[in-house]
């Protein structure tokens, strides 16, 4: 085997790696699960409770449930924004307090970096298919059971 041939292989393996490395980052992880419930809704949701699980949230998912979701937690309440970034669900945020008790819902369109905040310190956000929320008739006020708490 001459030097071309040798770079030309090391080329191509290199080159298979680095897309093999790409088609993974981009699937979806999956996450522990809980039950929630909102009134007689019951909701099968993924925990994102670390950073690097809120910072992939459900990005790359291609599609949930009709009542799945992903409740993240945060350590103490804080002001907290979402955005869609590499998400092509298109998704209801609901920002809770640290009783369940949602402050506000925010729609959130598909692969976009713009900001959907909590409009007060919260501890938790729900997020679940466009609409949900909605069509549940649960609003600003109503409260989720069975949120985890942080250890």
């Amino acid at each position: 085997m001459n030097l071309s041939s040798l770079c030309v292989k090391m080329l191509a393996l290199t080159g298979t790696l680095l897309l093999s490395s790409f088609a993974q980052a981009q699937q979806p992880t999956r996450f522990s699960v809980t039950s929630l419930t909102a009134g007689m809704h019951v909701i099968r949701a993924e925990v994102a409770a670390t950073s690097a699980e809120r910072e992939q949230g459900l990005m790359y998912r291609e599609k949930m449930g009709p009542n799945e979701g992903m409740v993240f937690l945060f350590g103490a309440p804080a002001g907290v924004c979402m955005w869609m970034k590499n998400t092509p669900l298109p998704l209801s945020v609901a920002f809770l307090d640290d009783d369940g008790k949602i402050v506000n819902i925010e729609d959130m369109k598909p692969q976009t970096t713009e900001s959907h905040c909590a409009v007060k310190p919260i501890r938790y956000a729900l997020e679940m298919n466009l609409g949900w929320f909605k069509q549940k008739n649960i609003r600003p006020g109503s409260t989720i059971e069975g949120l985890p708490r942080n250890k």
